[in-house]
């Protein structure tokens, strides 16, 4: 971890804290040329997915390479994990997309500043542990879910649809394919299967050379043969324009990202937006929810890179790095970003030693960008939607998920379950929300379980009470889930016990609802006139009750540390 600033305990999560600590390892030439030929491979795989991803998003294909030139070097220099590659990522189309749809480009580069902003305020409030508290069965959920919506949204593409135009409804997006299936292309599905087959039996041949560059140039090279043949399909080139300080052109304008205000860009109708109270009250949910999906997403990615790699990264730096990415990239017409478990996997194996690696990965990028923006333009829809096809099903687990539902218990495959409609049929907003509470629910109830209260006959310890005195053990949690129906036990006893001893020796935690159950029952007692006691309570614990008002009286109330004490005193107080 790096200098942190410490203070009466609080420590400030270090931008930059990944890279201090490659240096102070030792940096050498060595190292820096690992780090160079890493960057080199995983510039090459990301100027492909980085177009494909800003086009399932709904925007020109530039965009998505100026996050990854820009947000990828940032968050590479400010985060707190030294092999996390950012930039683009399949996750975020579905949250993406509506934005696009109902705000337009600026609309979403407002968004993900926000977001950035909150992932600042996330890391800042030390909140990056918080990952481990998400269940398995809500992320497998969404992300499943998510990979089914990012291939059907590629449908129109790979059978060359016309008149398609997709909202942030999957039911209506199903309709609208299903009734424009008439006006399939047999020229767009020939590229788009090419290239499907392509990227499945390139990565068996374990060639050096990335899957991704080979799918998409022989896709190109059979859209290229198709039109000496006089059949064109939809390429790059021919779905997008640009204009650049008086210069307009198709495909991608082949210059640097340059500055520019979020707020310059078009909105949905076309026109720059207008910054008001009510767009930002609009932005609201979907920056949190960006905020939380980049949360999840680099920080399991950075866990999964310390597995691999036996480091240790700093969750609280990252979440401000990835913040600090997101709130700088938009103003250079970059999307949302975020860490990419794929590319991170792959700068792992291909010999990373530093943060350096990703920012060469940042510099390629640019490279293509200002040097291969022609040669980019022919690449065909088709293809890259048949790239996004392998992406989702990489991105849905499928192993995982059948693997979960055959073998998880039944609650948690109905968590599993939930999530996975939810985000399908509306949002991953709603299918993580829903997702997290019955999942919470499901934990209070298996807790509640565990917790219960036995009347005992004679402690294991040898003390021998009066029979006018009556001995419970009370074992787990009393916490809101759980005191009441332990309470409750208490209160059915014989008219002859003049004293309840509680032994509390297992109880390791309790809550104030369990206290105010404990104050009802105090009452309750002493009306009928039966002394109580406390037996076992940590000092913590004991405090705690005093200070809700539980305090000791003289023959009716007492916190004792064993039963042999207790033994004692009930005969005290009986005598």
């Amino acid at each position: 971890m790096s200098r942190d600033h410490q203070s009466s305990g609080y420590v400030f999560p270090m931008p930059g804290s990944a890279l201090v600590n490659a240096w102070r390892e030792g940096y050498t030439l060595a190292k820096l040329k690992r780090d160079v030929m890493a960057g080199l491979t995983i510039g090459v795989v990301a100027v492909p997915l980085s177009m494909a991803l800003a086009i399932a998003t709904g925007v020109p294909p530039q965009h998505g390479l100026y996050t990854a030139i820009v947000a990828g070097a940032v968050i590479a220099l400010t985060g707190g994990s030294r092999f996390n590659i950012s930039g683009p990522t399949a996750a975020f189309v579905v949250i993406l997309f509506p934005i696009v749809a109902n705000h337009g480009l600026g609309g979403l580069l407002i968004a993900t500043f926000m977001a950035g902003a909150i992932l600042v305020a996330l890391g800042i409030s030390r909140l990056g542990s918080l990952i481990q508290y998400v269940p398995y069965p809500v992320i497998l959920g969404f992300t499943a879910g998510i990979g089914v919506v990012i291939a059907l949204l590629q449908l129109p593409d790979f059978l060359g649809l016309s008149g398609v135009e997709l909202g942030d409804s999957t039911l209506k997006n199903l309709m609208l394919i299903g009734q424009s299936l008439s006006t399939l292309s047999p020229a767009e599905i020939s590229v788009g299967l090419i290239t499907l087959v392509t990227l499945l039996i390139w990565p068996r041949l374990n060639t050096p050379v990335p899957a991704p560059l080979v799918g998409l140039t022989v896709g190109t090279l059979a859209a290229a043969l198709l039109l000496l043949g006089g059949v064109e399909v939809d390429t790059i080139a021919s779905r997008f324009n640009w204009e650049f300080q008086g210069e307009s052109g198709s495909g991608i304008p082949p210059f640097a990202p340059s500055f520019n205000a979020p707020w310059h860009f078009s909105g949905a109708d076309g026109t720059p937006l207008e910054i008001n109270f009510a767009l930002i009250q609009d932005l609201l949910g979907p920056a949190l929810a960006i905020a939380l999906l980049a949360a999840i997403e680099s920080l399991l990615c950075a866990v999964v890179a310390d597995g691999l790699t036996r480091t240790r990264h700093n969750p609280n730096a990252e979440l401000v790095g990835q913040g600090l990415g997101n709130m700088v990239v938009p103003f250079f017409g970059g999307i949302t970003a975020t860490a990419a478990l794929a590319r991170t996997a792959t700068n792992i194996k291909s010999g990373a030693f530093s943060p350096v690696a990703a920012v060469v990965h940042s510099v390629v990028v640019l490279l293509a960008v200002v040097v291969l923006a022609g040669v980019l333009g022919y690449v065909p829809m088709a293809a890259l939607a048949a790239l996004l096809f392998i992406i989702a099903w990489n991105m849905s687990e499928a192993r995982h998920f059948v693997h979960t539902l055959k073998s998880a218990p039944a609650s948690d495959v109905w968590v599993l379950v939930i999530c996975f409609a939810l985000t399908v049929v509306f949002d991953m907003v709603i299918a993580v929300a829903v997702g997290i509470g019955l999942a919470a629910a499901l934990f209070i109830r298996r807790m509640a379980q565990l917790t219960h209260t036995q009347r005992l006959a004679s402690p294991d310890s040898g003390e021998h009470f009066p029979p006018e005195v009556a001995l419970y053990k009370i074992s787990g949690p009393l916490f809101f889930g759980a005191a009441e129906k332990a309470i409750a036990t208490l209160r059915v006893i014989d008219h002859s016990v003049r004293v309840v001893v509680l032994d509390m020796r297992d109880v390791p935690s309790l809550d104030t609802t369990a206290m105010v159950a404990l104050d009802t029952l105090r009452h309750e007692l002493r009306e009928q006139d039966v002394g109580l006691m406390f037996v076992g309570l940590p000092p913590r614990m004991a405090l705690k009750i005093k200070r809700a008002g539980i305090q000791r009286v003289a023959g009716k109330l007492a916190v004792v540390s064993n039963l042999a004490h207790a033994e004692r005193m009930a005969r005290r107080w009986l005598s």
